[in-house]
């Protein structure tokens, strides 16, 4: 796909380039996903991640302008890894002016295909090509543990205008539903290196160990919501995240096929309820 600079007129200006070096390892948060083969590998299921990935519930916009005492509506607004726009879409549905911010060229052009309207710039969350004090808000939608947190951080709130507000979120499976647990522990004990290093709920502590001056103010939420799908989808869905993708569809297929006969068993109709919690963490520029 050709990109284009999609940043509007009135945004200023590149001050950093597109495509900064390869992140690096900080305190934990980077586990052996962090290569560039598992943070662009995204892009060969680009279709299947659109169409398997779960979205986000309102009680997710509405806790950010809860605890930010802003509506979302004219905020200007960066979407950092957005995918497939995801949840891009959805900060556009709720009046933000968003930009969407992407490295992979397959994810972007997913999100070009879906979402054409929506600016779409190829950089990465480590170098932002975008001038200071020019955004009101920056959120990573299941993309920020791809960062850098040194380098990311000081991105954010170099970009964010004072009172501006950084907001990071994960869906994961919800730790306190018996199946879905019971189907991490199986992922776990196959997949070495699997969700080994959870971040979505340690977001504020990395953040607060980085030498930043004047320091954010963190605060953090968890939500809790499900979404009732088939149980293809939600194969799909598993198929879709990059431990499956980097090991190839050969090595995936015995695995996904051992989860469909757990998951039959216990949902013999063939429909499952997912279940989330959302781990919110938002860091208030000074």
């Amino acid at each position: 796909m050709p990109w284009r600079d999609d940043r509007p007129k009135d945004w200023p200006g590149a001050r950093r380039p597109l495509t900064p070096p390869r992140p690096t390892p900080h305190d934990g948060v980077m586990t052996h996903d962090a290569s560039s083969e598992f943070a662009l590998s995204f892009d060969g299921v680009a279709a299947q991640y659109a169409m398997a990935r779960p979205t986000y519930p309102p009680q997710l916009f509405d806790t950010i302008e809860e605890l930010t005492g802003r509506s979302l509506r004219g905020r200007r607004t960066l979407d950092v890894g957005a995918g497939t726009g995801i949840a891009t879409a959805l900060l556009r549905d709720r009046g933000a002016d968003v930009i969407a911010v992407e490295p992979g060229p397959g994810m972007g052009a997913q999100l070009r295909a879906t979402h054409p309207e929506i600016p779409l710039v190829r950089a990465y969350g480590d170098a932002l090509p975008f001038a200071d004090a020019t955004a009101d808000l920056i959120t990573y939608a299941q993309s920020w543990h791809w960062t850098d947190p040194a380098r990311s951080i000081p991105e954010a709130l170099r970009v964010l205008r004072p009172g501006g507000t950084l907001a990071l979120w994960w869906n994961i499976p919800d730790p306190d539903v018996e199946w879905t647990a019971a189907q991490e522990r199986r992922l776990q004990d196959r997949l070495p290196g699997y969700h080994r290093h959870g971040v979505s709920s340690d977001a504020s502590r990395i953040i607060g160990s980085l030498d930043l001056t004047p320091a954010p103010t963190t605060v953090y939420r968890r939500l809790h919501w499900t979404r009732r799908i088939p149980i293809d989808l939600h194969l799909a869905h598993l198929a879709s995240r990059s431990y499956f993708v980097v090991m190839g569809p050969e090595a995936a297929r015995p695995i996904l096929e051992s989860e469909r006969a757990h998951l039959l068993a216990a949902f013999p109709n063939g429909t499952l309820e997912e279940a989330y919690a959302l781990d919110l963490t938002l860091a208030h520029h000074p």
